[in-house]
């Protein structure tokens, strides 16, 4: 194995940022509505729950809601496991990646899909994940269990779904050895100006706006948050010693694909996201603050 040292510091945390987004294209898109029409799922937030979780099985509200992390349990609970009374997660499985399959071809074109790079990027993506851990990690090792496409975008899609849930199942470690719980999670990093909006927070997690106020108010009880909902000092601090840590538990990955392996990774990821984000991929008024 390479050894870390090799790495720059934050190489595999930059990596993982532009990986991911290829991955997270589907859930904002017209064509898994689509396809989880066509298998009976109508509601939204059921089939977020579905196509994230399907690789569990039939897992009840409570697995979703640990594994998850920062959805509110009353919303989980109000589709799951009803979600499984009108398909399998096989069927799930199979519209989620017909779905990856449309949204990647309308968003980057077929010369992209067929491209040399992006054979090298599915070629890279799933060499790291291979060197991911299980233990601990439900969502990744789920996910690890399912087979690689053929098609090298699907192929490269799959890879990015393995290490976005590797790097996602650290996260949750370290929000729970700092104390956060799933709202608390969600109110400081929308302080830290990144992940999604209040508008998006409150239209997809299922939290009240009295919910929202009092998670506030335990963390200002903590010293984590201001008066006025910015992140104190000692916020922000908790905030990248979160990272911190979830790099430290994700780094077998990027370790495995060594300084070049992850920079090149980095390079044209990058590239197929910011193509795809060109495309229109993600809704603007969900994002920012």
């Amino acid at each position: 194995m390479t050894s870390a040292i090799s790495l720059a510091p934050r190489a595999g945390r930059h990596c993982h940022h532009v990986v991911n987004p290829f991955h997270s294209t589907h859930y904002f898109s017209p064509d898994l509505g689509a396809e989880l029409a066509k298998v009976g799922i109508e509601d939204r937030s059921a089939g977020y729950f579905a196509v994230r979780a399907a690789a569990m099985g039939a897992v009840g509200p409570g697995t979703v809601t640990a594994t998850f992390y920062n959805f509110s349990h009353a919303l989980v609970a109000r589709h799951v496991p009803a979600v499984w009374d009108t398909v399998t997660p096989e069927a799930v499985l199979e519209a989620r990646l017909r779905a990856a399959d449309t949204t990647l071809r309308r968003l980057l074109g077929e010369e992209a899909l067929a491209s040399p790079e992006m054979a090298e990027a599915a070629e890279l993506a799933l060499r790291a994940a291979e060197a991911g851990t299980r233990y601990a990690r439900p969502l990744f090792a789920a996910h690890a269990d399912l087979s690689v496409p053929d098609a090298p975008h699907l192929a490269y899609w799959h890879a990015a779904t393995l290490l976005r849930e590797h790097r996602g199942d650290a996260h949750l470690m370290a929000l729970l050895d700092a104390e956060l719980d799933g709202l608390e999670a969600l109110v400081t990093h929308h302080a830290s100006g990144r992940g999604m909006s209040y508008l998006g927070v409150m239209r997809t997690r299922g939290w009240t706006e009295e919910e929202w106020a009092a998670a506030q108010e335990r963390l200002r009880g903590r010293g984590l948050l201001a008066a006025d909902g910015e992140l104190t000092e000692a916020g922000l601090r908790l905030r990248e010693d979160l990272e911190d840590t979830t790099d430290r538990l994700d780094r077998a990955p990027y370790e495995r694909l060594g300084a070049e392996g992850v920079a090149r990774l980095t390079e044209i990821g990058g590239a197929f996201t910011q193509a795809a984000m060109a495309a229109g991929a993600f809704p603007a008024e969900l994002f920012g603050r």
